[in-house]
């Protein structure tokens, strides 16, 4: 038998697909070459040769340790602040007042146009009253990150709400007896667990990297440290920042798999709960 010629689409598709494995070496490459050389740079001897002593003292150098703890926890903290805010408020405003989603929109957007230097020039004057009531401690700084992750939590979440009928969920479930705490945690929440992850992954790796707010209000954050630490020993803050990147990385992978659904579940359709107290029983 001769072999049929390729039609017009098969050898569309055929460049496509190279197109798109070239796209893909060319951005892997991108990615991948910075890192290796950061893991050659962290491991070279000056002796010659290979060792990991850079590492090692990642462990051991106490500010560090101390500075990946302190990023961690306000980490946490951001991630708590900025769901207990965002996520009550926008489902209020979708079911009770939906024409002051525009403004709400606006007012999460705006740091974006803010520079962070006068960002923290407008909220000095507040964070003195902050560090006031709660101590003059790096945690307050989870004040000022949630109001840096608003823009990117706003619009995760804003998808994973727009991705559900919120008002039907919500009047289902009150009209079986259910009380807006259960509403919220029960019924909004599951269906837009992903949505949240999302928002969450953001703020992680936003409040991990970020150096400007923490130097200009002179705290010490993970950023700072490996600031500091590459004016004195350049391998170990080399080998800090490759630690953090492969961290933030992982953390990624974890959330996609966390993230996902099973394909029975996807195809079956969200129920309320059975168990519900029904009025007046």
């Amino acid at each position: 038998m001769v072999a049929m010629s390729a039609t017009p689409r098969q050898r569309a598709r055929r460049r496509l697909t190279r197109f798109r494995i070239v796209v893909f070496i060319a951005l892997a490459l991108f990615f991948v070459v910075p890192l290796l050389s950061m893991l050659d740079f962290s491991t070279r001897s000056l002796e010659g040769g290979r060792n990991f002593d850079a590492w090692k003292a990642l462990g051991q150098d106490a500010s560090l340790r101390s500075a990946i703890f302190t990023s961690l926890e306000l980490a946490a903290l951001t991630v708590l602040t900025m769901l207990i805010l965002l996520v009550p408020t926008l489902v209020w405003v979708r079911l009770r007042i939906p024409g002051a989603t525009r403004t709400i929109e606006f007012l999460c957007l705006l740091p974006l146009t803010i520079p962070a230097l006068v960002l923290v020039v407008g909220l000095k004057p507040v964070f003195a009253w902050v560090t006031y009531f709660f101590g003059d401690s790096a945690l307050t700084l989870s004040f000022v990150y949630t109001v840096l992750v608003l823009p990117y939590a706003y619009r995760s979440i804003d998808a994973g709400l727009a991705s559900i009928d919120v008002k039907t969920l919500s009047e289902a479930a009150r009209s079986l007896g259910a009380s807006w705490f259960t509403v919220m945690t029960r019924i909004i929440v599951p269906n837009i667990g992903s949505a949240l992850l999302s928002a969450a992954f953001i703020s992680v790796a936003l409040v991990l990297g970020e150096f400007t707010v923490a130097s200009l209000l002179n705290y010490n954050n993970l950023q700072v440290v490996i600031n500091l630490l590459g004016k004195s020993d350049g391998q170990v803050s080399v080998a800090a920042s490759l630690a953090s990147l492969v961290f933030a990385f992982l953390l990624l992978v974890l959330l996609s798999f966390v993230g996902r659904r099973p394909k029975r579940d996807q195809a079956a359709p969200d129920l309320l709960p059975l168990n519900l107290p029904m009025r007046g029983m």
